[in-house]
């Protein structure tokens, strides 16, 4: 039998049942304005976070409506990557698993690709890191929603440079078939107006695909610097779609979690 990864935040970060689980993410895109993307080239990269639905998920509806507008061309394959929340790792970590599971079902993995990745320094396994992570299991159900079936490469990235992500990334970049999902919140815990600040700074640095960022300026900041590199030698135009924190959404204002939406264009 193939090994499954099961939901660990299921009832805790988004519904366990799966019909209110449709429900809020159905709900979620619908919130997301009109926007004029029919003459856009198509999204290579996102950026979306990773908090509890009830905080992000209308920032990160942002992201994947775009998905929801471009049916062509179809993606088969999601190249996802978050940040370690709960084991250290040199390196970025492979699952042991053969399928990802939600109460949406189950995503198999790209075993193949993910094999592919063996003989480079950084690439480790390690089923712990996956096992309790939050930050990969949050974006599935979106997927699922407006994918329905796609293959995964889930990938957690703990202490990586950002040529080593970005190496990781050109060997899985594929063509129109492969979508590249980078899993990350921004500021964490300050005054809702410092938030803000420290916020719009960091998404001017990633729109102008500044690959120097910092833990403190996105938890995810390891994978998103090797992303930045990557569409910036693929030539990608990135773009803000949503900025707003935990203050905007779900929470108080005396110590804020940041998110944003970003998506990455271009034809390679």
């Amino acid at each position: 039998m193939p090994a499954v990864r099961r939901a660990v935040v299921d009832g805790l970060f988004y519904p366990a049942a799966p019909e209110a689980l449709r429900g809020q993410v159905a709900g979620y895109l619908a919130g997301v304005g009109a926007d004029d993307d029919a003459a856009r080239l198509p999204a290579k990269l996102l950026i979306t976070p990773h908090a509890g639905y009830e905080y992000c998920g209308a920032v990160a509806a942002h992201a994947y409506a775009l998905l929801e507008r471009q049916r062509e061309p179809a993606i088969r394959r999601v190249v996802l990557l978050g940040p370690a929340h709960h084991v250290w790792v040199r390196g970025l970590a492979v699952p042991e698993a053969d399928a990802f599971e939600t109460p949406l079902g189950e995503v198999t993995l790209d075993v193949a690709a993910l094999a592919s990745l063996g003989d480079l320094p950084q690439m480790v396994r390690s089923e712990r890191a996956h096992e309790r992570e939050h930050s990969l299991e949050v974006q599935l159900p979106f997927l699922q929603t407006l994918l329905g079936s796609f293959t995964l490469v889930p990938l957690v990235v703990s202490d990586a440079g950002a040529e080593a992500v970005a190496q990781v990334l050109e060997r899985l970049w594929g063509g129109a078939e492969t979508l590249i999902v980078i899993s990350s919140d921004l500021s964490h815990y300050l005054p809702y107006a410092q938030a803000q600040a420290v916020d719009h700074a960091t998404a001017q640095r990633i729109l102008a695909l500044d690959a120097g960022l910092a833990p403190h300026e996105a938890c995810g900041s390891a994978a998103i610097n090797g992303a930045l590199l990557a569409a910036r030698g693929h030539g990608l135009a990135p773009r803000l779609l949503d900025l707003r924190n935990s203050g905007d959404t779900a929470g108080d204002r005396n110590r804020v979690v940041g998110y944003g939406a970003f998506a990455f264009e271009g034809l390679t």
